[in-house]
Parts: structure tokens; sequence; C-alpha cells
């Protein structure tokens, strides 16, 4: 069966998103408590960011063209910075929100009726924070990746505000509603900040993890005994594809054909280890001093 594109798992969180607005909404309604309306004031924002991973993933998708020769899979890194700065929004909104219930608390009401709804709320939440979790890791998404972790955090928001309503009921403190919900506001904090962090590496050309260059510096040590070097070994990621740039250096007397053949084994060898992975060698004579300049 064929796997199901980014764009599918980016409807689906624009789908959930809707349908926790709905039910986060209830619960405030029949409850009036102040760290309920900030959980869906945040379902809100997830459905911004849902909507914002849904276009960047739709323009990812396109291949390569004239005016983008590799591809638009970089757009990912703005709906990760986007989707971070919204959950730093949202935790902004949460202690605006709550902030006026520390000085006049106001008692939960029903708040059975209105946990059941947030309950609702947050297994959808976490049914699809899993799926994008598992569609991120399968296509190297660092959109869906984002888009999951803000669910994620949408899930820890509510867990704070039922705590803080469950409290608050069974002590009589109903200052405690407020509080918990600025307490799970700079928790999320956190996770918009790490969120900002990765946009800001994939847009300035960070290189591959350490793991994957160790990968590509063994295949390349396995040519050693053919008398093959290399140095400039370069890499970078973009989206779900990493590029790799390296200098090959083989004798001078190495044949173009023969050269050409090392590379097509460098290549390959590199591709298998790192599937992902598009390189781009440069053939140089290993006793010119000139293949030594950068």
């Amino acid at each position: 069966m064929k796997p199901r594109s980014p764009v599918f798992y980016a409807w689906v969180s624009v789908a959930t998103s809707i349908v926790t607005i709905g039910f986060k909404g209830a619960a405030y309604y029949v409850t009036g408590s102040v760290g309920l309306l900030s959980d869906a004031l945040e379902s809100f924002v997830n459905l911004g960011a849902a909507l914002v991973a849904l276009a960047v993933l739709t323009y990812a998708e396109a291949g390569p063209d004239h005016e983008h020769n590799f591809g638009h899979d970089k757009a990912e890194y703005f709906s990760s910075g986007i989707e971070g700065t919204l959950i730093l929004v949202a935790a902004v909104g949460i202690v605006w929100g709550a902030a006026p219930r520390l000085l006049a608390p106001l008692p939960v009401e029903q708040p059975g009726l209105g946990l059941v709804f947030s309950f609702v709320a947050t297994a959808a939440n976490v049914l699809c924070a899993w799926m994008l979790l598992g569609a991120a890791k399968a296509h190297r998404s660092i959109t869906l990746e984002a888009d999951a972790h803000h669910l994620l955090s949408d899930v820890w928001t509510t867990v704070g505000v039922v705590i803080g309503v469950l409290l608050s009921v069974w002590t009589g403190w109903h200052i405690l509603d407020p509080l918990i919900a600025i307490a799970v506001a700079f928790r999320i904090l956190w996770t918009g900040a790490n969120l900002i962090r990765q946009s800001f590496d994939g847009l300035m050309d960070r290189a591959i993890p350490d793991a994957d260059r160790h990968k590509i510096e063994a295949v390349l040590n396995r040519f050693a005994a053919e008398g093959v070097r290399y140095h400039e070994l370069r890499t970078r990621l973009a989206g779900k594809r990493s590029f790799v740039n390296v200098h090959i250096l083989v004798p001078g007397a190495t044949t173009v054909q023969a050269g050409h053949e090392i590379l097509e084994r460098i290549e390959a060898q590199i591709r298998t280890a790192l599937p992902h992975v598009e390189v781009l060698t440069h053939l140089e004579p290993v006793e010119d001093p000139r293949s030594y300049e950068n």
C-alpha cells in the first residue's frame, strides 16, 4: 500500500483542530473556567498552525523548477518557525486571560460535563500527534514534527487546566484555576522556543547530524586502499533532504573513465547508507597541490 503523503496528515491536523475547538469551547461554555477558556483559545492557534503546515507542505511537494533548482523542501523551516511563534503567542494569551482571575477568582460551574468535553478533545489531539510523529519520521518532515509537538503542547495545556479545575472544585481555592493555567503557559514556552531554534538552524544550512556524517566518512574511508582520498566534505539539511558535497582525490594517472567509475561507486554507497541524501562529488588529482585549496 502506498504511504500517505505529508499533505494528507496536514489535513488530518486541520480536521482535529476544528474538532477540538468545538469540544473545548463547549467545555468553557458549561464551566466558565478561565483555564478552559485559555485552552480553547490555544486550539484556534493550533488551527492556524495546521493551516500553515498544510500550505507549506503543499508547496514543498513541488519538485525542482527553473527558479528553485534544488526543490522547495526548505520551505518547511518557515512552517516550523511560524508554529513555534504561534505557540509563544498562545502562551502569552493564556497568561493574559488568566491574570484577571488572580484578582477576582470565580468558582467553576458544572465541572463534570466540562471535563468530559476536555477529555474528548485531548484524546483527539493525542491520537493526531501520534500519527503526525510517525509520519514526520517516515517523511523526514520538520513541518509534521512541529505540528505534532504543537498538538502535544496543547495536550499539556489541557492536562494542567483540568488539574487546576479539579483542585479548585475539591479545595474551594478558586485561585488555583488561573494559577495552573499560567504555570502551563510557561511550560509550553519551551516547546515554542525549541521549534523556532530548529527553524533557524535549517534556514542557516545546518550540517547533517554527526551520526549521518560518520556513515558518509565510513564509506569514503573504504576507498583508501585504492589510493583514493577526500577533503572538503560539506553537508547541509534542507527539509526532508540532505545535501553532501565532497572532493575526491585519485592518482593523477587515473583515466577519466576510471575516475568516473570511482565517483559512481562512492555516490551509490553513500545513497545506500543514507537514501535521503543527494551527493555531489568533484574529482581531483591527489598529487596536485591545487587540489587541496578551498
